[in-house]
């Protein structure tokens, strides 16, 4: 057996929500530390809503931060800036418009808890984020979750009967209850083996640092 195969995995809990652009900033920098590091990592994604009460209709992205924040239209725009630079570091597109919406993410983590059930959870994760990001995709219509988990390589009949029956709705609202019980009121939160907390994007380096300190733990 090879020393990869001997190596220690890390277990790696990640709360998140998919309308969250700094989840996906810490998710590439965490990516970045692993591939710098060499460690092996397993990877599962928690639900977090940063608006639960967000209508159906959803809101316009810019009204909903100046109103949730309190920014200024100049503000808000010299965010979108700096994130849209950012994700470029990291390969991520982020396309904001006039136009972008928020949207109602329930339906979306329902599909992902169903996701994790098939094993593959991940795959649909990082479909949603680009879909919502990058393409501007309405993620809380059931038809395009449906269409987002066949590209992930998800049966899209099954992924249709797993929103339809709701089965997965109470599993996902007990673990956002788990997750904010134990202090999490805001996202990226990831959990490096059990034991380690880090909230918000934290950078390459000190997740680089955490991992390498649960590994040498681990041995």
């Amino acid at each position: 057996m090879s020393d990869a195969q001997n190596r220690p995995i890390v277990q790696i809990d990640v709360v998140s929500d998919v309308v969250c652009p700094w989840c996906i900033v810490g998710f590439r920098q965490l990516d970045q530390a692993l591939g710098e590091t060499g460690i092996v990592a397993q990877l599962r994604w928690h639900p977090f809503e940063l608006n639960p009460n967000m209508p159906p209709e959803g809101q316009n992205l810019r009204d909903h931060i100046m109103e949730k924040y309190g920014t200024s239209a100049e503000q808000s725009q010299q965010a979108r800036e700096r994130l849209t630079a950012l994700g470029q570091g990291l390969g991520i597109t982020f396309k904001f418009t006039d136009d972008s919406r928020i949207v109602n993410t329930f339906q979306a983590h329902q599909l992902l808890d169903w996701a994790e059930t098939q094993g593959r959870q991940h795959p649909l994760k990082l479909a949603l984020f680009e879909a919502y990001f990058t393409h501007g995709r309405d993620i809380s219509d059931p038809d395009f979750l449906v269409a987002a988990a066949a590209q992930a390589g998800l049966e899209p009949e099954a992924a249709r009967a797993a929103l339809d029956s709701g089965q997965f709705a109470a599993p996902v609202r007990e673990k956002q209850q788990f997750w904010t019980s134990r202090g999490i009121t805001g996202v990226p939160a990831m959990a490096f083996g059990g034991k380690y907390l880090l909230t918000g994007a934290q950078g390459r380096e000190t997740y680089a640092e955490v991992l390498q300190r649960c590994l040498a733990e681990a041995a």
